[in-house]
């Protein structure tokens, strides 16, 4: 078998050379020969088109011209310094101009020679003008070779990587030279009978073809090919993994249901479970009694009952034996858990502890001792759950708030809690669009609670020009009246902090006068203030002390206010759609209808347009995550940032969806036929499969 050469540092490729190769390295992270072929251009310039100087428009990307030199001299003094030329076909005249290299044009131009010039066209005193074309003397050989060359790419470089002669047609020679020398090398990493099903493209072509096409349906298939490849083979990995987890992982088994769960169901549960709730149980249960560790990701908008379902799955543990707990990001949010939970199951019921950092060490004492002996049942708190000091008797149920702020280090630690490792339920309430789950999540089983609770009545979301700010006031002092509380909440970013801080504080002045005292009081809470402070304002709002709170985005992830149902965004326009999302749902808790008013000025960008319009139009999170995936793309989305699984190369999550789909499910059916991929045909998969888990390289797949 021959060795595979596409592990060799780049610097041997004949061309490159140590100065180069760091260059190369630094700039676009190309060590080797593989990354380098995964250098993609991000387009292509169509050669075969000769134009005319008459058709020629300074609007027009790139052009190709044969014309004749008629005129050169170098015009200017010293940094003004350029040279002009002339050249003329049997349409027009048009203008050359060259503002570095001019020693060497003055030089190899010759005057009354023709050529073949290429360039991106630009106007200088109404006329057409070309800067730094690209020329070849004209010849029939000439023609033929830029006639062969239908399509040529286009690579992203840099300014410094401009310095070594590597702009987009040095790197260009580059990537010929190597698939010159290795495109019969590149191996094949799918089986023949899915390049036979999907009618791909080979590899080696592929790679070819995506740099150098033959022509424009070269191009798309080759874009197809390695699109699938890239979609396929990380669906490969993250559904392999789970196979193993499964494989590895025994589960508790939870098979009865006990007292707790029946009490609480049929005595305790204050309101009449949604058909989506009872789906999400139903699935949990399931889960749960196939001796496999569960890990679930359970979706759902702000209110939509996600904590009373989880409740519930602790209690069916309980039922059968186990210890669990809730672990939250910040301390406000487990404070709420912590308050909702006690509330739901009362004090006669069954023992809720809570551990956050500001926990007294006395009763950590107390919660440890009650943890070690299998006492306290129910736990809730933050990060504090995964200190090392916190041992529990037997731990069988996890549920974990808000994934995307933790770390994967920090679930496995609380799996580490039991010698079966305890099942796992993740919540958001950030939607997340379904070919993004089920890339950046696609390990876990996910569920989605897609209906609101009975008797919750739908946010009416209203957008206001500037020009409306009075009826604003008028329709806050309506709610006021009724005894309801208000929002206002402000843009704060690091990029504009102090213009921001200052309408927040002018904001507050004007509602100040607006609301006066003792009729209206009004609590202000943003990031620069002291934690007690903050708290102190929160307490005060939350006992309804004050009417009106004006706060920056901290209120976003947070507080569980019925009262408050009126919520104000001020310059709406400069929040993302999932921020605004989160932020409407910080009201609509209690019963009475609630508002949220979204205030921008009168000239709004086309996308900062579609976002208000998008949430005036509808209250449904997932409709907006995704529009918000459209609008933004996939690495702006929360929570995928730091998953490294959006990395892609070729594919796109928006526009490649039907084909993640596809391969997602050539994926499924393969591992229901042969999980281990032993069989002959696959063995190419489990090959591709090790490197892309290892992270290594073609070479290990051959």
């Amino acid at each position: 078998m021959n060795i595979q050469p596409f592990q060799t540092p780049v610097e041997y490729l004949k061309g490159v050379g140590s100065t180069r190769a760091d260059v190369l390295k630094k700039e676009l992270a190309i060590h080797n020969f593989e990354d380098l072929l995964q250098h993609f251009p991000f387009r292509h310039i169509d050669r075969t088109r000769f134009y005319k100087i008459r058709e020629i428009q300074p609007d027009l990307p790139y052009v190709q011209v044969i014309a004749r030199l008629t005129h050169k001299e170098i015009v200017g003094e010293k940094s003004a310094k350029r040279l002009v030329a002339q050249v003329q076909d049997d349409t027009g005249i048009m203008e050359l101009v060259w503002f570095q290299g001019i020693k060497w044009a003055e030089k190899n131009l010759i005057t009354g020679k023709a050529y073949i010039l290429f360039g991106k066209p630009g106007s200088f005193n109404g006329k057409v003008q070309m800067s730094h074309p690209e020329l070849d003397l004209y010849s029939s050989e000439a023609l033929k070779r830029k006639g062969n060359m239908t399509l040529q790419p286009v690579y992203s470089t840099t300014e410094k990587l401009k310095q070594f002669s590597l702009d987009s047609k040095g790197i260009q020679k580059l990537i010929a030279a190597l698939l010159e020398q290795y495109a019969k090398d590149v191996p094949e990493n799918l089986p023949l009978y899915i390049l036979n099903k999907f009618k791909l493209m080979g590899r080696a072509g592929a790679y070819r073809n995506i740099h150098f096409p033959e022509d424009t349906a070269a191009l798309a298939e080759a874009r197809h090919r390695l699109k699938f490849e890239e979609l396929f083979l990380l669906q490969l990995k993250l559904l392999k993994n789970k196979l193993l987890r499964t494989q590895k992982f025994k589960g508790n088994v939870f098979d009865k249901v006990g007292h707790y769960f029946n009490e609480f169901y049929h005595h305790k549960l204050p309101f009449e479970l949604t058909p989506a709730q009872k789906k999400v149980l139903k699935e949990i249960r399931q889960d749960t009694q196939r001796g496999v560790q569960m890990n679930r990701l359970l979706q759902g908008d702000v209110g939509s009952g996600k904590t009373v379902v989880a409740l519930m799955s602790m209690l069916l543990a309980i039922d059968n034996g186990f210890q669990t707990c809730i672990m939250a990001p910040t301390e406000i949010l487990a404070n709420q858990h912590y308050q909702t939970i006690k509330e739901l199951v009362g004090d006669d019921f069954i023992e809720v502890g809570l551990l956050t950092g500001s926990t007294p060490q006395k009763i950590r004492k107390v919660l440890h001792a009650k943890l070690e002996n299998g006492d306290l049942k129910i736990l809730i708190g933050t990060h504090a759950l995964i200190e090392d000091k916190v041992q529990y008797k037997n731990l069988g149920f996890v549920v974990i708030d808000e994934q995307h702020r933790f770390g994967v280090e920090q679930r496995a630690k609380l799996w580490r809690k039991n010698a079966i490792p305890p099942h796992i339920l993740v919540m958001t309430a950030t939607p997340i669009p379904r070919t993004l789950a089920m890339t950046v999540f696609g390990d876990l089983d996910i569920s989605v609670i897609d209906e609101l609770p009975a008797g919750r009545k739908p946010i009416k979301t209203i957008h206001f020009y500037e020009a409306s700010r009075l009826r604003m006031f008028g329709f806050m002092k309506e709610e006021i009246a009724k005894g309801r509380q208000i929002y206002i909440v402000y843009p704060l970013i690091q990029e504009s902090e102090k213009l921001d801080l200052k309408n927040l504080m002018d904001g507050f002045e004007v509602i100040s006068r607006e609301f006066p005292l003792p009729h209206y009081r009004i609590s202000i809470v943003y990031g620069k203030i002291k934690a007690k402070d903050k708290d102190f304002e929160m307490q005060r709002f939350i006992k309804g002390e004050t009417q009106i709170m004006v706060a920056t985005t901290v209120i976003e992830v947070g507080v569980n206010i019925p009262n408050a149902s009126v919520m104000i965004i001020e310059n709406a326009e400069r929040f993302g759609l999932s921020q605004l999302h989160q932020l409407r749902g910080r009201v609509g808790r209690g019963a009475e209808q609630s508002y949220c008013l979204l205030m921008s000025k009168e000239k709004l960008s086309h996308e900062g347009r579609i976002r208000l319009n998008t949430m005036v139009k509808t209250n449904n999170g997932f409709e907006i995550a995704e529009t918000d995936l459209q609008l933004r793309g996939p690495g702006n989305i929360e929570g995928t940032q730091q998953s490294g699984l959006l990395d892609l190369k070729v594919a796109d999550l928006i526009t490649d969806q039907e084909l993640l789909l596809q391969a997602r499910k050539c994926v499924e059916d393969i591992f229901a036929v042969d999980p281990q991929l032993a069989l002959p045909e696959n063995q190419i998969l489990n090959l591709a499969f090790q490197a892309k888990n290892a992270g290594l390289s073609w070479d290990k797949i051959s």
